[in-house]
């Protein structure tokens, strides 16, 4: 008997899974209301074979329902993680927001470990499957991790690890 492959859970934040369930709520209701309306104002304008509008508006409401689908998928396959309900240890998990000290340089940065969809370095939020992630979970305050990266490796102190 061969056995089925499970598929692991994807872990998500709190503020991921509502960010996704907004957006999915934006795309079913109004999303689809104005690609409706853009389609019977396009159908208007007669032959739809050499009508640009028309096949742009079914582009866009092509694009749209995928988009449905893939947040549909992503949340069904999530594991939503509320950090704040974790007990602090001092130990770096998905969801902790992480200071780190560079050996070489002394520079401070500061990261929140998310989920692949919520990753935005811009903002300080590095996906769970990076390189810095994956070196630093695991680790606690006061360790020193080397993290390889395409540009060589460098060396972090863990400052403080937070909940928040």
């Amino acid at each position: 008997m061969r056995e089925v492959e499970s598929k692991m859970p994807t872990p998500m934040t709190v503020k991921g899974a509502e960010a996704l369930r907004r957006e999915l709520k934006q795309r079913k209701t109004e999303k689809r209301h104005e690609i409706s309306k853009a389609i019977g104002a396009a159908r208007e304008h007669g032959d739809l074979r050499e009508n640009a509008e028309y096949h742009a508006a079914k582009e866009q409401q092509s694009f749209n329902e995928g988009r449905i689908q893939q947040i549909e998928t992503r949340l069904a396959d999530a594991q939503v993680i509320d950090i704040t309900k974790i007990p602090l240890q001092g130990k770096v998990i998905f969801g902790a927001t992480v200071t780190l000290i560079a050996v070489d340089s002394g520079d401070s940065t500061r990261y929140k470990i998310v989920g692949e969809d919520e990753a935005d370095l811009k903002t300080g939020k590095i996906s769970v499957m990076s390189p810095i992630a994956r070196a630093l979970i695991g680790a606690a305050v006061g360790n020193a991790v080397t993290v390889r990266t395409p540009k060589g490796e460098r060396v972090y102190a863990i400052d403080s690890v937070d909940h928040i």
